[in-house]
């Protein structure tokens, strides 16, 4: 399945980001097939090829939950942003509050 999600490049505390469309299972910083734009998170700057964004996602690859928001909030798509985070996982401490059975 294709995917459109951020490669990350750039030094230690200064990142930026590469809007690339490459397999989901193939490695992050390998070879992608199509640099689709860029995304600067220090100076709030970017530059999509809204052309090709929507080439993609007509072809039927999917946008990554933090590249759908960026892509919202940019006004290049349309839609509702996602949830990007993980969801909690349930304390130690709720599974000890259960009262213990007594063994006789």
């Amino acid at each position: 399945m294709l995917m459109i999600r951020l490669q990350r490049h750039g030094k230690k505390h200064q990142p930026y980001y590469r809007l690339v469309v490459g397999e989901k299972r193939s490695k992050l910083l390998g070879k992608q097939l199509e640099s689709l734009g860029w995304y600067d998170p220090q100076k709030g700057t970017n530059g999509f090829n809204k052309e090709r964004i929507s080439y993609w996602l007509g072809v039927g690859a999917k946008l990554s939950a933090t590249t759908n928001n960026l892509l919202v909030n940019a006004k290049v798509i349309d839609g509702k942003k996602m949830a990007a985070h993980k969801k909690a996982k349930k304390k130690v401490e709720e599974k000890a509050a259960a009262p213990a059975p007594t063994a006789k």
